[in-house]
This record gives structure tokens, sequence and C-alpha cells, in this order.
């Protein structure tokens, strides 16, 4: 046949006939793809940035790989000593295992060092250097390589060696300014270190030297390197002394092998973080364990010698991310769960759409003896011509928005959106015309009965949901990899859609009869028309408003419970809104809380005193803390915080005896009864009137309070807690400076601050945030696609009804009421399911792990997750509200065309 005589190709009709449709289609799959792409890279990304902060926030001590080995002992000759610890050997050493790091370790080689060291420090024996409580100080010497390229030299010069040995007894050094000015040396100055069994080992101060970074690896991987330190001596009464540094020339080591220092060889290499992801996490666990114990262990001491031992902290550091990745994950795969749950009811919908839109091409197709093969493959290619290159742009744009994580899960997502939008169609009109129809057939609620099939579906679902609930609540969130726990909140949505929409038609049935017998048609056809909508359009968008609501409620109350769970941990950490104190624990001074009073936004100041007690005359110990108040100021502080309030008059002091709150613990122990108990100032009797779990001057442990008056041998108070939302830092701050110098001021605004969002938590949180976000949107094009899915029967109605004399108004109150009962049972529904479902899931989501997860010693305040109102309501109010505007909206379009524009000769509309 000529070309000429062939028909226009199917796919460019099809396009050509509706290029709004294709345009729409097109840009639902994009953005869908680009959804179900960017997801799994901004986790990753999150994922990178909170691994590489939470190794960069520790110190470098605690991420340092060190590799150490002792010195060659006495049984080699002293050439062969001093040869295994010059810098050519050493650098070799280091060269090599620096290449034996398994992955992902990589060292970085402008913070790495090694050298010689002495194990134990060197006791000082000049006269001239500090000695806090009489004890010496002490040094540890290091010859370091690479002083040159990490300081500049502030006096002098750097430390040489020349022809040292064994024997050699004075050698070079150098020390950090900040050494210097604790240590009182200078340019020139000796130092005369003892532990060697022919003399001290005396080094002369050549240089004095300021690290270029002194946070980093180099200088803070051993902090006495840089900075001198007190330290206890670990006897009664303890004393202190200095440790301190000192840098030698790295030629000099051979000097430290004559000492009692105990000298080692080390090879320190700093972890390089900026390559590092999140998906490394695991690796770099095991590539530390097989260092410290295990393959890679018995590498390196092939190299640096057979008992060298790598150390590090780096575990630790990894695992404590880990913990709070572990924390976090299932909460936003629940929002993962959500959105793409709804992405698939809209999709499946816009298929539905389209199949509708076309439903009488198609049945005249099919009986004019069109295969079903030769009809979905050219629905396939016709769906497949706008939807593949749409996801391929979605992919392409989440690769461009986040470039810095893998490729293959935004592949395998973009892919799947491509695939379900291609089937979508070609499926349904598979399904709807598996035989010829002569007519087609009502699909309304009020006729469609469900088939066994759904029923089996739908009690499969059911049982889906249980067992992720028990599931959940059972073993929580801690569990790694299991998506049907994560999965929870969305299957109890679905549970609570297929429900109410078994149940739908009957509130509209019982609304009917009512309606009815009113005098106006208004409210009876809106009902009647709500019943007889199709059963796919009540079901699909109901569907998805109740995931959406579901999901938002659910994500709502998480978030709003870590923000009030660390709003608890900011109060437990200070008690009250301002916590004043003395650094040695000395008395406060004399007119510090009238001063406090008076700063502006302060409502109550109390003032109190901690000493300890023993139980009985028996306990030499005395370890019940005991503290002495003022009842009514801190009665009413307590009341304010939220922490144990009482009445003041339960401290009351009367007959030799003092009225006490306390805690369970000592309450249980001490009784109700008068019971005495021995203080710093004597004996004194107290009697148990409240028992309360926390009180604001001791948040946690136990406690036992009394008014101070009545208490015998009480001091001056030593910290003052003052309450007040709106205090004035700034004035408090300088309130206190101007009262004293050792005074320190702690506000609860500033613990608060301090828990502020980690990159891995601020990461989810705006996923979650934007996965509710995308999750409405989608539940909106849900709504949207329901109504436009009937809109020509509705406009056909509404041109009829017009004919009969329904003025505009009644025309937009009609179609208004018949879109309420179904957005109204979503609202209703969406706050009930997302309460119970909040209710349900709240034993196993631990928020202080997701609101403390990286915050070191911070009193967990045992959050437990509570339903979120404004979560709950401001979701579905949204959702009736859209309803009825699209409704409107549409009634006014209507009513803009003539109703001859609707109605046409045979229309069976």
């Amino acid at each position: 046949m000529p070309r000429h005589d062939r028909g226009a190709p199917w796919v460019r009709t099809r396009l050509r006939t509706a290029p709004l449709s294709t345009i729409a289609f097109g840009v639902l799959v994009l953005v869908t793809a680009f959804l179900a792409a960017v997801l799994p890279r901004a986790v990753e990304a999150y994922e990178t940035d909170g691994l590489r902060e939470s190794l960069a926030s520790v110190s470098p001590d605690s991420t340092v790989l060190e590799l150490r080995a002792p010195a060659p002992g006495l049984e080699r000759p002293e050439r062969a000593r001093a040869d295994a610890v010059s810098p050519e050997a050493l650098a070799a050493v280091h060269d090599t295992v620096r290449g034996l790091l398994p992955t992902p370790l990589r060292a970085d080689p402008a913070q790495s060092a090694y050298g010689v060291r002495t194990a134990k420090s060197l006791v000082a024996l000049d006269a001239s250097l500090p000695r806090p409580d009489g004890l010496p100080p002490r040094f540890t010497a290091f010859a370091q390589s690479g002083a040159a390229g990490h300081a500049t030299v502030r006096e002098g010069r750097l430390p040489t060696a020349g022809a040292v040995t064994v024997d050699t007894r004075v050698v070079e050094g150098a020390v950090t300014a900040e050494t210097a000015r604790t240590m009182r040396l200078r340019t020139g100055s000796e130092l005369t270190l003892g532990g060697f069994t022919d003399g001290p080992l005396t080094v002369r101060i050549t240089g004095i030297l300021e690290p270029l970074h002194p946070k980093r690896s180099y200088w803070s991987a051993e902090p006495v390197q840089r900075t001198p330190a007190l330290t206890n001596n670990g006897g009664r009464p303890a004393q202190l002394y200095w440790e301190a540094g000192v840098l030698l020339a790295p030629g000099a080591a051979p000097a430290l092998l004559g000492g009692q220092g105990e000298p080692e060889k080390y090879w320190r290499m700093a972890p390089e973080t900026e390559r590092l992801t999140g998906a490394d996490a695991s690796a770099l666990v095991a590539a530390v364990a097989s260092l410290e114990n295990g393959p890679g262990l018995v590498r390196m001491r092939g190299v640096a010698g057979p008992t060298a031992q790598l150390s590090t902290g780096l575990e630790q550091v990894v695992g404590s991310y880990t913990a709070a990745r572990e924390a976090i994950t299932p909460v936003v795969a629940v929002a993962a769960f959500g959105i793409a749950a709804v992405a698939v009811v809209v999709l499946v919908m816009s298929g539905g759409l389209a199949a509708a839109r076309r439903e009488a091409e198609l049945a005249l197709l099919r009986a004019r003896g069109g295969s079903l093969r030769g009809i979905t493959g050219r629905l396939l290619a016709e769906t497949a011509v706008p939807a593949l290159p749409a996801a391929a742009c979605g992919l392409l744009l989440a690769m461009l928005v986040i470039d810095e994580a893998g490729s293959l899960p935004s592949v395998l997502g973009a892919g799947a959106v491509a695939l379900l939008a291609c089937a979508v169609l070609p499926v349904r009109a598979l399904v709807a015309h598996r035989r010829p129809r002569a007519h087609l057939e009502r699909d309304d609620l009020a006729h469609s009965r469900p088939g066994a099939r759904r029923t089996i579906a739908e009690l499969t679902l059911l049982v889906l949901a249980v067992g992720s609930v028990a599931a959940l609540r059972r073993r929580g969130t801690g569990g790694s990899g299991d998506l049907l726990v994560s999965a929870a909140p969305v299957l109890v949505g679905l549970v609570a859609a297929l429900v109410l929409v078994r149940l739908y038609p009957l509130p509209l049935r019982w609304a009917a009869g009512p309606a009815a017998r009113l005098r106006g048609v208004v409210g009876f056809l809106s009902l009647a028309r709500a019943g007889r909508s199709p059963a796919s359009v009540a079901t699909l968008p109901l569907l998805a408003l109740l995931t959406a609501l579901t999901t938002a409620a659910f994500g709502g109350s998480v978030l709003q419970g870590v923000a009030d769970a660390r709003d608890r941990a900011a109060l437990l950490a200070t008690g009250a809104d301002a916590l004043v104190s003395t650094t040695d624990g000395a008395a406060l001074p004399a007119g510090l809380a009238r001063a406090v009073g008076d700063v502006k936004g302060v409502r109550q100041v109390t003032a109190v005193s901690i000493m300890y007690a023993s139980e009985g005359a028996s306990d030499e110990a005395q370890s019940l803390p005991v503290v002495g108040v003022e009842p009514d100021s801190y009665a009413e502080v307590a009341r304010r915080m939220g922490l144990g309030g009482f009445e003041a008059g339960r401290l009351e002091v009367g007959d030799g005896v003092l009225d006490a709150v306390a805690s369970p613990d000592v309450a249980e122990r001490l009784g109700r009864a008068p019971r005495r108990i021995v203080t710093d100032g004597g004996p004194v009797r107290v009697r148990i009137t409240e028992v309360r779990p926390r009180t604001p001057a001791l948040t946690e442990g136990e406690f036992l309070l009394v008014d101070a008056a009545g208490l015998k041998g009480v001091g001056a108070p030593t910290t003052l807690l003052a309450a007040g939302a709106g205090l004035d830092a700034k004035a408090l701050r300088t309130a206190v400076r101007e009262a004293g110098a050792d005074l320190s001021v702690t506000l609860r605004g500033d613990e608060r601050a301090a828990l502020s969002d980690t990159p891995l938590q601020e990461g989810a949180e705006r996923i979650y945030v934007w996965a509710v976000a995308a999750g409405a949107g989608y539940a909106v094009l849900a709504l949207v696609f329901g109504l436009l899915r009937t809109a020509p029967e509705r406009a056909a109605l509404l041109a009829r009804l017009r004919t009969l004399g329904m003025t505009a108004r009644q025309g937009r109150r009609l179609l208004g009421l018949e879109a309420l009962p179904q957005a109204l049972l979503a609202a209703a529904g969406g706050m009930a399911v997302g309460w119970v479902t909040v209710g349900l899931l709240a034993p196993g989501i631990d928020l202080d792990r997701l609101a403390l997860a990286g915050a070191a010693g911070v009193t967990a305040p045992d959050a437990v997750l509570r339903a979120d109102m404004w979560s709950l309501v401001l979701p579905a109010a949204g959702a009736v509200l859209l309803a009825g505007a699209v409704a409107v909206a549409q009634a006014w379009w209507a009513g803009r065309r003539t109703p001859i524009t609707h109605l046409r000769a045979g229309d069976m509309r």
C-alpha cells in the first residue's frame, strides 16, 4: 500500500487530540520521578553530612589512628637501636602502613605524623618551674616529624640534632607558646629531665612555636604536646602537678632510648573525612576492628614489628553516629512510605481519568473487533511517549540538585515511576474491556458490591497492618531494615480508608431521608449525587487523603515531640530558666539574689544550699543530698518550672521535726514517720510530707528538701535559681559579673540551643516536612482528579437543573454540598486515624533517641509520643476547605457557559 494511503499514526493522532492532558500527565510523571529519585539522594546526603560532622565535632584524639611499637630493647646493639628510630626508618614504615589502611579509611598526609616519644612522662628537676602543690612538673618528650610545616617560630629557631646517640644527654627542643607561658620557659631555658641511668637529660629550648592549626590532629592528637594540663596524683589528699610536652628534633630520638620513660615508636594517621559518605559507616567500623584485632593488625605488624598495636576511638564516634541514624531512619521511612502510597494513588487515578474519558472510544474499538493486545499495546505506546522522557528529566533534575550521592537507588525510583505511569492506562483498559460490552454498567457506591477478591485483599492488608503495629510496639524502631515496621502508619491509614469506603454509603442513606422532607431540593440532590458517584471516584481520593492526613499527623506529632523532649532536657540541665552558682562551691555573695531579682523578666528567685547526710548513726558515708530552701520562693519556682511543684506549707518546722519533700527512693527508705538523719551540723529529725520525682535544685537522683531555717549548720547558699521565660540574659550576666568574679551563669535557652539539630537530625526533619508537604499536594491532586472524573456529568446535571429554574447560587451550593460528604469523611477519618495511629505506635517510638541523638551528658527526659492537635486539625480542615473551593470553582466555571453547551441530543450523561 502506498505510504499516502496509510492512516495517520495512532500515537501522534492521540497526543495531538489532547495536548493539554498529555502535557499535564508528563508534568505529573516528571515531578513524581524527581521525588522518587531525589529522596534517596537526599537521605544519603544528610547521612554523609552527619557522619562528617560527627567526625569533625570530636577532638582529634578520638579519631586519629595511632600505631605504636616499643623501642628496640637492650639486646640489640646501640647502633642498631639508633638506626631503628632514625627519621628515615620511621618514614619508610609510615609510608607503608598508610597504604595498608583498608577501604574506606584513608590517611590525611597533612595532619599525620610519626616519631618517638616517652610513653611515661619524665620528671622535671628544675626548681624554677611551677609547682602548684609542691609536686614537680612532668614532661613528655616528642621527637616528632613535620614541626616546620605545622608551626611558626615566634622566638628562636627549630631544634636540630647532630650526631645523637643513646648516650647523648644534651639535646635541643622547642615548646609551644602556651607551654612556655605556663611553665615559665623562654628561648635559652634548659629543662632537666630525670629518669636516665647515667645522669639527667638536658633539653635546651631553642624556639617558641605557635601552632598553625592547634585544633587539628598534629597538635591535638595528644593535647599535652600543645597545652599543659593540671593532673591529679590520685593521692589523699589529692595534689596537682603540671603535665607538659617538649618537642625534640626527629634526629634526637636515640637520646630517649637511654632513659626510663618507656620510649616507643608511633605512627599517627589522621583519617581523611572529606571523601567519606554515610554508606561507609559500617565499612569504617569493620576496618577499625580489623586494624585493632584482625587481619589488618597482622599486616601492620609485618611492617612495624611483631608487638605493634593500633588504637583509635574512631569506632566509638562512628558507633554513636550509627545509633543516631538507626533511630532516625525508621521515622523518615514513614514519610517515604506515606508519600509513595499517595503518589501511587494519584498515578493510578490519572490513568483512571484517562480511561474514563475514553471509555466509549475503547468500548467501540473492542466491539468492532479490536484485540486486547492491539489496544493495550497502542495505549502503552501512547503513555510511554510522554512518560519516559518526563521520568528521565526528573532523574536528571534530581542528580543536578544533589550531585554527591549514589545513582542506583535514584535510577530504580525513577524507573518504577515510569513503569507505573506507562502501565496504568493499558492495565485499566485491559481489565475493563476483557469482553466487549453493549452498554456501560452502573459503578456507583449504591450499586457496587465488594467482590471476594477485594475482600481477600483487604483482609491481607489488615493482617499486615496488625502485624506491623504489633512489631513496632514490641521492638520499637531500633531494628534495621524492617520496612514493614516503618510502613505501619501507612498501613493503618489504608485499612481505615477501606473501612470508611465500605461504611460511606450508610450515613448518606440515613441523611437522605430527612433531607427529602425539606422544602428545598439542594440538600437531597447533593446527598443523592454523593451516593451515586462512581466507586473508584470515592475510594481512591479517600485513600489518598487518609494516607496523607495520617502521615502528616504522625510526622507532626513526632516533630513536636522531639521539640518538647529537647525543651524538657534543657530544663533538666538547669532546673530553672537561669542557674547561678560558684565555680569552686563557695557561698554566693550577699545581695546577689536581690540583684538577680531586679533583672528584667525575672519572676522569682530562690537560693538553695546543698549538703549531705547519713540516714543513721551506723552509716559513716554521708550520701543523702539534703537541700535547704526558702519554702515560699522555692515552691513558686518549682511550680513555674513544672518540676515537682508543691505547697510551701509542706516544709513547716515544728516540735523539733522538719517537714520534707523527698524523692521516691528516699521516701521508701525513710517512711512517713519522723526519722533521724545526721548532717555536718549534727543530727536532725525529718518527716516526709510529699513525694516528688524531680526538683529544680537536683533534677536527677535522690533528694530531700527541707526548710533551710530549721537546718543546723547550714552554710550560705551556693546556688541561685531564677524563673522567668522572658528574662534579659545580657542584663543577668552583667548583674552576676558585678557581684563576683567566680560565678557562672547557665541559661535554659543556651542549653536548648546546644541541643539544636545535628546535620543528621536536621536533614531528616527537612525531608519529613517536605515529604508531608508533597503528600498533601498529591492528596489535593487526588481530590481534583476525583472531581474531574465526574465533572462532565455534574456540568450536564447543572445545565438540566438550570433549564428547570435552578439559580446559579443554588447550583454552587449543590456542587459544594455534593463534595462535602467525602471531604468531611476524609477529614474526620484522618483526624481519628491519626490520633489512633499515634497512640498505637507511641510505645515503639523512642523520642529521647530522636531528640538527643549525639548529645553527651544530657539527662533523658523520658519523653512519650503524644498526638499533636495542630497536626491533626490543620491538615483536615485544609482538606475540607479545598474540596469545597474546588467544587464551587467548578460550579462557577460551568455557570459561565450556556446550558446548550453541555446538552446534546442523545447524550446519556
